[in-house]
C-alpha cells in the first residue's frame, strides 16, 4: 500500500510570460517581495518583503536620529541600507528564475509555420 509523503514536494502553478514579467517589473520598481507573492512564491516573497521593510526602517530611523548620537545610530542606519539593498538583490534573482520557468514552461512554437486558418465564413442564403 503507497502512502502519501508527509511533506509535499513544490506545488507551483505555472506562471505565463506576462505575469512573469509583471511580477519582475514590481519586484525590481514597486516593492521586493510583492511580485513574488503574486506568482505564488510564498516563502520568497514573505522573505523578501520583511527583508526590505526591516531595513528601510532601520536606515530612516539612522537616518533620523543620526544627527543626535551619530555613532550608534548611523551604523543603525548603514545595516539597514545594506538589509534595503540585500532584498532587492534577491527580488532580482527571483524575478530572473520567475523570467527562465515561464519562458521554459511556454508551449514551443514551430518557427516558419503559421497558425491554421479556418476557411471564410459562408453568409445564410435568404429566401424569397
Amino acid at each position: 500500500m503507497l502512502m502519501k509523503p508527509s511533506v509535499p514536494g513544490p506545488n507551483r502553478k505555472t506562471v505565463s510570460r506576462t505575469a512573469a514579467r509583471n511580477a519582475a517589473l514590481i519586484n525590481q520598481f514597486a516593492t521586493p517581495g510583492l511580485g513574488s507573492l503574486m506568482t505564488g512564491r510564498w516563502i520568497a516573497g514573505t522573505g523578501q518583503l520583511l527583508v526590505f521593510l526591516a531595513g528601510c526602517g532601520m536606515h530612516a530611523y539612522g537616518q533620523a536620529t543620526g544627527e543626535f548620537e551619530p555613532e550608534p545610530n548611523q551604523r543603525l542606519g548603514e545595516i539597514g541600507l545594506i538589509l534595503f539593498v540585500g532584498a532587492w538583490l534577491w527580488a532580482l534573482v527571483t524575478s530572473i528564475s520567475l523570467m527562465l520557468r515561464a519562458k521554459s514552461e511556454e508551449p514551443a512554437v514551430l518557427s516558419g509555420s503559421s497558425p491554421p486558418v479556418s476557411p471564410p465564413a459562408v453568409p445564410p442564403k435568404l429566401t424569397e
